[in-house]
């Protein structure tokens, strides 16, 4: 190569640029999360884009039900203490990453009124996920270890397929397994246990055959 073709080399490629970086190896942006057609729920995790179809009808039922049992008590004050505000889907920056929980709550103390951004920079104080095929490994994978890093005190999880709530308190930085619900339990645990609820109301359509009305016979 002579002297003019080493020159126009690099006078393209100037020092410092690496153009044949591996593409898989760039932090996602912003703008790569918004690029992001609406129909998935796209988070930025470790510096990765993580993308996943938008909840079925059984995962956003549940997820509307356990909302329903909480806001009425612990939100509005109705039969219960008040004091919360609980958001659905919220989009969390947390450091450098940006995650959608299906449900997340803050004492009104911590925030005492909805952001008028279309995201959220305070860490809540509790964060429920609810688990499917495609979430389940971030959800008790990165998602869990970013919520302790964040310093969320309450993380729960909630299983619709095998109708299960796993429900976790932060301890010295690190998840403590405070209670495991199944069907037919109910569910009162910190930091929602002034009031209980049953857990099969989250899955009414899920009823044991040995709760179904017994058919009349003709």
């Amino acid at each position: 190569m002579g002297r003019r073709d080493r020159r126009r080399n690099h006078q393209r490629h100037p020092v410092g640029i690496l153009v044949n970086a591996d593409p898989a190896l760039r932090r996602a942006t912003y703008a790569d999360l918004e690029a992001v057609p609406p129909h998935l729920v796209a988070e930025i995790i470790d510096g990765r884009l993580e993308t996943h179809p938008r909840p079925r009808a059984r995962h956003g039922g549940a997820a509307n039900r356990l909302g329903y049992e909480l806001t009425g008590p612990f939100d509005r004050g109705r039969d219960g203490p008040g004091g919360w505000i609980f958001i659905p889907e919220p989009e969390l920056r947390l450091g450098s990453d940006v995650v959608v929980p299906d449900l997340a709550g803050w004492r009104r103390e911590r925030m005492p009124t909805e952001p008028e951004t279309a995201y959220i920079e305070t860490p809540p104080d509790w964060i429920c996920e609810i688990l499917s095929p495609s979430t389940s490994r971030l959800d008790r994978g990165p998602k869990r270890r970013i919520y302790a890093a964040s310093g969320i005190s309450y993380l729960w999880l909630l299983d619709p397929t095998e109708r299960q709530l796993e429900c976790f308190a932060l301890a010295g930085g690190q998840w403590l397994l405070q209670a495991t619900f199944q069907p037919g339990d109910e569910v009162r645990v910190a930091p929602f246990d002034a009031i209980g609820f049953p857990l099969d109301a989250l899955f009414p359509f899920d009823a044991p055959a040995s709760q179904e009305k017994p058919s009349e016979e003709a």
